[in-house]
């Protein structure tokens, strides 16, 4: 069986928990260590983390002081732990601290990276940016898989800088679904208000506001409804604005997979656009909220110019803006009628579900991925190469 040790900044990171139901769905052991959030650490999918230290979010210069803390104890962390057969590097600090967990098991352990998102730090052209996208590429010498999430990030980045020369692996965001089932949750009744659904990790200061802006000139007629864990730090007062906004909703947490198609049957619309980056990251992710929405059949909403934009036009699907504005908003929103949406919602519906999800078959895919290269690192191609 194929071990995995599993290196994040987040261990209660949903996407964390998901990745690791991936992995061992598709049969490999799995030892997760990482930096936590909050006081208490919790097992994730009856995996005990091994506890790095706390971070904050948004707080860049703290991680990086907690990463190189970390980096000084990670063998004494790491001395109960069996040399892995590959470890997984979930962004750019962690990739650091593979490094010296390489080194702490006295093994040539091949290493691969997985970068699911473009921090605007190293995309800076100042002498900061250069420093850190020069470490990555130092540090990528040694990676011999590269696991990320959009083609903009391939095309954008890693081959605009040359980041990482090693092979890459598309691992779209797509909602888990390890048993098919073919059941649909059964869409809203399309009638007002509208509900536009804006679900996840909600970080986008200028979403939120245009949002409130939109649904209030509309009065009435659209409702947005928020569910996830919102950045507190991008937001001022995040449960103070949405509480002062007439038709602004937030639900709180949910659970993925277990909730994906209770709370996306409450919702006509999804909100697959992000300005957190803009003209970077966000311009290029696809984001998870975009399968997972389209999985129920909910009616994706993104903005001309981005990846999100592109494929939807691609699947000939969904409403894409023209512009950040109530306007644009307005334009593409005010003449809904129930025969427009159910349009809309039937050509989602008519997209193949393989599109949307990851099946059993495919966290089997990811675990064979990782065991090629597990294999030719015993085959001493890697370790070559490292060395």
């Amino acid at each position: 069986m194929l071990h995995v040790l599993y290196l994040v900044h987040d261990v209660s990171d949903p996407a964390v928990r998901r990745r690791i139901i991936m992995l061992k769905a598709g049969g490999a052991r799995v030892t997760l260590a990482g930096f936590r959030r909050t006081q208490e650490l919790e097992d994730v999918e009856g995996v005990t983390p091994i506890d790095l230290g706390i971070t904050r979010d948004g707080r860049f210069a703290q991680r990086l002081g907690a990463v190189a803390f970390a980096a000084t104890s990670i063998a004494a962390s790491l001395k109960s732990v069996a040399v892995p057969d590959v470890i997984v590097a979930r962004n750019l600090e962690m990739l650091a601290l593979a490094q010296r967990a390489r080194s702490a098991f006295s093994s040539s352990v091949p290493i691969v990276y997985e970068c699911l998102d473009i921090h605007r730090l190293v995309l800076r052209e100042d002498i900061f940016g250069k420093t850190l996208r020069g470490a990555e590429r130092l540090l990528g010498r040694n990676v011999s898989l590269l696991l990320t999430s959009s083609p903009a990030f391939v095309s954008h980045y890693f081959e605009r800088f040359g980041q990482i020369d090693a092979p890459i692996e598309l691992l779209e965001n797509k909602l888990l679904e390890l048993e098919p089932r073919f059941d649909m949750a059964p869409s809203p009744v399309p009638q007002l208000p509208w509900k536009i659904g804006w679900f996840g990790a909600l970080r986008c200061r200028k979403s939120l506001e245009l949002l409130a802006d939109f649904t209030r000139s509309a009065e009435g007629r659209f409702e947005l409804v928020m569910r996830g864990r919102p950045a507190l730090s991008e937001f001022p007062d995040f449960h103070g604005f949405v509480q002062s906004e007439p038709h602004l909703a937030f639900k709180g947490a949910y659970r993925n997979p277990e909730d994906m198609a209770d709370i996306y049957a409450q919702v006509h619309f999804s909100w697959a656009i992000d300005f957190f980056e803009e003209g970077q990251n966000s311009t290029w992710l696809l984001p998870n909220r975009l399968y997972e929405g389209c999985r129920f059949g909910t009616v994706p909403i993104a903005m001309a110019g981005t990846e999100t934009a592109s494929f939807l036009e691609r699947q000939k699907i969904g409403l894409v803006l023209s512009e950040p504005s109530v306007a644009a908003l307005t334009e593409t929103l005010s003449d809904m009628t129930n025969e427009r949406y159910a349009a809309l919602h039937g050509a989602v519906l008519a997209r193949d579900p393989a599109t949307w999800v990851c099946s059993r078959s495919d966290c089997r895919a990811l675990v064979a991925r990782l065991e090629r290269v597990a294999a030719q690192n015993r085959d001493g191609t890697i370790g070559a190469i490292a060395a």
